[in-house]
């Protein structure tokens, strides 16, 4: 196998090299946080438009040190995560059975045409009259924001998986259940993660708007209550927690992903010059 041949005599990245991409990498968000920080130390903007960024990260630590810091964190990341997960679970279903189902396919489809394209948080105020204003309706919407592209991902995959793999396996005598674990779902297993990939993010989005609307603890939350006692510190803390949230639970994601498809092909491919 030349390819596989020529990546192994393919000389390995130098240190100097390797920080050099890495620095490149996070230049763009050090360069934006050094003029937020030059900009509030110069007069520019005042304390209360634009606090700055060393007391921002002040308030975060005295947050952290309270505790609020991770009561607010692990509410929201427990709403997304299980509304993700839940999201994870149907959507891959009901995508398998649309592509394997006439009657499923008939059911559903009208139900993901109409909704994809829609804004689903405008179902927020029917779920806060129906269940409340606890974690029950802040999961709720998340799921029904985040399964949509989980839905439309696996049904694409599933679709267009290769006729020829399914034809060959059935001449080797694949029942319908070793064709579905053993040839359709790993076959579309890249795309399905895509439409996961997507439905992650969407997830932590919903649940930080619905804190910030319905109220009580989690990051959203937190945020709305420092706007509304005018705690500027306190509503960029909550920009830069969830920021920070947000970015690593889509690296987690990422890395998830590579684990997942160590044995597709672009795991092989270079993810960065």
């Amino acid at each position: 196998m030349p390819d596989a041949a020529a990546a192994l005599d393919a000389p390995a990245p130098s240190l100097g090299h390797t920080l050099l991409w890495g620095f490149a990498r996070v230049g763009s968000v050090l360069a934006l946080l050094v003029a937020w920080e030059a900009l509030a130390r110069t007069g520019t903007f005042t304390p209360f438009v634009l606090p700055s960024l060393s007391s921002v990260v002040e308030r975060i630590g005295a947050d952290a040190r309270s505790g609020e810091l991770f009561i607010n964190m692990s509410l929201t990341i427990y709403r997304a995560m299980a509304g993700f997960l839940i999201s994870a679970v149907f959507g891959i279903l009901i995508g398998v059975a649309m592509s394997r189902n006439v009657i499923a396919n008939w059911f559903f489809d009208p139900v993901v045409s109409v909704g994809f394209p829609m804004p689903k948080i405008a179902f927020l105020p029917v779920v806060i009259l129906w269940l409340g204003v606890y974690d029950v309706s802040k999961i709720t919407i998340i799921v029904i924001d985040a399964i949509f592209p989980v839905i439309a991902a696996t049904l694409i995959a599933i679709r267009g998986v290769e006729r020829e793999l399914i034809w060959s396996a059935r001449n080797m005598g694949a029942s319908d259940r070793e064709l579905m674990w053993q040839i359709v779902l790993p076959a579309a297993l890249p795309q399905i993660l895509t439409g996961l990939q997507v439905a992650l993010p969407l997830s932590m989005i919903v649940a930080v708007v619905a804190e910030m609307l319905m109220g009580g603890y989690g990051l959203g939350g937190a945020m709305m209550t420092a706007s509304r006692f005018a705690d500027s510190r306190g509503v960029f803390a909550g920009i830069v927690e969830i920021a920070i949230v947000g970015y690593v639970l889509i690296k987690a994601m990422a890395i998830l992903r590579r684990r997942l498809l160590i044995w597709h092909q672009e795991a092989n491919e270079p993810t960065g010059v």
